[in-house]
């Protein structure tokens, strides 16, 4: 094969293409079959032995590794990886001959890869960004920017997303501010002696705002996660009274994490900021003092929603 020119496309000899909706600059390699009605983008890299169905949209600049099929009711966006194997699936109850009115969607979002041997179930969407591990088996949707592996895969971290000493930030003055824009770290007062501990905030002079709303979040299984959603004009102060919490803060445009692992930490999350809280550990508490009462139009659930409402 003579070297490629920029945005020219090639067919390898031993390819079945049958479809003509071809983005120009993809590249598809041997023993590949695609049928008629599948859709692909431009740029794209589609590696041996390859199937694509015909209900299948695939975006630009995708690459689709050795000996993945990609079943009806597939949409894969732009910029996905999708490594070696893969396996996606369309049908939650399979039997021979027997086909559903239609097949489950499944949606590969912007900018997210698929690591070899993974197995994602019908129905479920991989949110822009994320990264699956391979090998993991896929039972449920995964956020925007989440790592997950394991089977069934779970999230152990979120991409580009630096872990922070709370305590040593926090100590700083009794508050510290983050590299995330509206978010704080603060240290309580706090009293160790031989009867036991105790810690205190004074409502109007060691709180951030004038908190009317509390509640408690515990019994929460080390694998699942909290949260996921921003307030538009809500304030929270988060504190892990016992046990330990992770807690994912996104203003947009920057991501941290930070460990609340001591009763005295408390971490200040403003409006227009995306909160994640997981690893949980056992006897975890999470106490979340709110600044509003709670109001269901306050809450931005969808990340995409968020990009949207902080971009204005």
């Amino acid at each position: 094969m003579r070297e490629k020119l920029e945005g020219e496309s090639y067919y390898h000899p031993t390819a079945l293409v049958q479809s003509t909706d071809i983005g120009s600059g993809t590249t598809i390699w041997a023993f590949v079959n695609i049928l008629k009605g599948a859709i692909i983008g431009s740029d794209c890299n589609i590696c041996d032995h390859v199937f694509i169905e015909n209900d299948v949209t695939i975006g630009d600049r995708v690459t689709i590794k050795c000996g993945v099929q990609l079943w009806d009711g597939l949409v894969v966006e732009d910029d996905v990886f999708i490594g070696p194997n893969a396996t996606f699936t369309n049908d939650k109850f399979p039997r021979s001959k027997q086909y559903p009115d239609k097949f489950s969607n499944t949606v590969i979002k912007n900018g997210a890869s698929v690591g070899a041997n993974a197995t994602i179930l019908p129905g479920l969407s991989i949110g822009k960004n994320a990264m699956v591990g391979a090998g993991a088996v896929v039972t449920s949707t995964v956020p925007p920017n989440a790592i997950v592996v394991g089977n069934p895969a779970r999230i152990v971290g979120y991409v580009d997303t630096p872990t922070k000493e709370s305590e040593a930030l926090a100590i700083e003055n009794r508050s510290g501010s983050t590299a995330v824009e509206g978010v704080d770290l603060f240290e309580l007062n706090h009293v160790t002696d031989l009867r036991g501990d105790l810690c205190v905030a004074e409502i109007e002079k060691d709180l951030p705002f004038l908190p009317k709303r509390v509640f408690y979040v515990f019994n929460v299984p080390n694998t699942k996660v909290r949260g996921e959603h921003a307030h538009k004009e809500c304030h929270q102060f988060l504190i892990a009274i016992t046990g330990s919490v992770s807690v994912v803060v996104d203003d947009g445009k920057q991501r941290e994490e930070y460990c609340l692992n001591k009763p005295w930490l408390g971490l200040h999350l403003s409006p227009g900021i995306w909160g994640i809280q997981y690893k949980y550990s056992d006897n975890a508490v999470l106490m979340v003092l709110a600044s509003h009462e709670y109001e269901a139009d306050d809450y931005i659930r969808d990340y995409d929603e968020f990009l949207r409402y902080v971009g204005q």
